[in-house]
C-alpha cells in the first residue's frame, strides 16, 4: 500500500514542504474541539491533527487504513490516555449511530472511489448537533488542470480520485446535501480548504 510505504517520510511533507498551511490548520481544528467532546478521527495519518485534538477533548478514537501511519500517530500520543487507535475503513465504520460529538477526516475525500459513502458514514456516527470537520488539499488549478504537486505525488503512487478547487469543494458538499457549514481556505504551497459541516 502506498501510504504504508510513505509513512516514514510523510512528516517531511507536513513539517518541511508545507509547514505554514499545517500550522494554520492545526490551530483552526484545535479551536473547534471542546473539553467535553468525544471525537472520531478518520484517516489520521501520522497524527498531524491527532495530538492537538487529544490534548483538548474528552476522548479521541483515531483511525487509519494504513497500519504504519497509525503506528506513527500512536507514538506521538504516548502519555495521552484519552486517545486510542484503531485500524478502520472510512467506508464502513464499526461505530454506533450518533456516537461522536465531532468527526474529523482530513485530506482523504479526494482519495476515495466512494466519497459520498464515506460522507454518509461520517454523518451517521456524528451526534445530532455535532460537526463534521473535513480539511482537504486543493489539488486543481483554476485552469482545470491538476496542480503540479498533485501530478508529482500521483506519479509516486498516490491515487487521487478527485481534483478540487476551493469553489468546487464547497459545491461538492452542497450537492451531497450538506446545506449548513462554514469554509476556510488556507493558502500556501499546497492549499487546504477546511469544511465544518452540521450533521444532516
Amino acid at each position: 500500500m502506498f501510504w504504508d510505504k510513505v509513512a516514514g517520510v510523510y512528516d517531511i511533507f507536513v513539517n518541511v514542504y508545507n509547514p505554514g498551511v499545517h500550522r494554520h490548520l492545526r490551530r483552526a481544528v484545535d479551536a473547534l474541539i471542546a473539553p467535553t467532546d468525544d471525537v472520531l478521527e478518520c484517516a489520521c495519518g501520522t497524527g498531524m491533527l491527532t495530538v492537538g485534538m487529544a490534548r483538548r477533548c474528552h476522548s479521541l478514537v483515531a483511525t487509519d487504513y494504513s497500519e504504519k501511519m497509525l503506528a506513527r500517530a500512536q507514538r506521538k500520543c504516548q502519555g495521552l490516555e484519552n486517545a486510542r487507535f484503531e485500524t478502520a475503513n472510512i467506508l464502513r465504520l464499526n461505530y454506533a449511530d450518533e456516537r461522536f460529538d465531532k468527526v474529523v477526516a482530513a485530506n482523504v475525500i479526494h482519495l476515495l472511489d466512494e466519497p459520498l459513502t464515506a460522507l454518509a458514514e461520517l454523518n451517521r456516527v456524528c451526534k445530532s448537533g455535532g460537526r463534521l470537520i473535513l480539511p482537504t488539499y486543493m489539488n486543481q488549478e483554476r485552469s482545470g488542470q491538476a496542480s503540479a504537486f498533485s501530478r508529482t505525488v500521483g506519479r509516486a503512487g498516490a491515487d487521487f480520485k478527485r481534483q478540487f478547487t476551493y469553489r468546487s469543494y464547497q459545491q461538492f458538499f452542497r450537492e451531497a446535501g450538506f446545506e449548513r457549514g462554514t469554509f476556510m481556505l488556507i493558502e500556501g504551497r499546497v492549499p487546504c480548504a477546511l469544511a465544518v459541516l452540521e450533521r444532516k
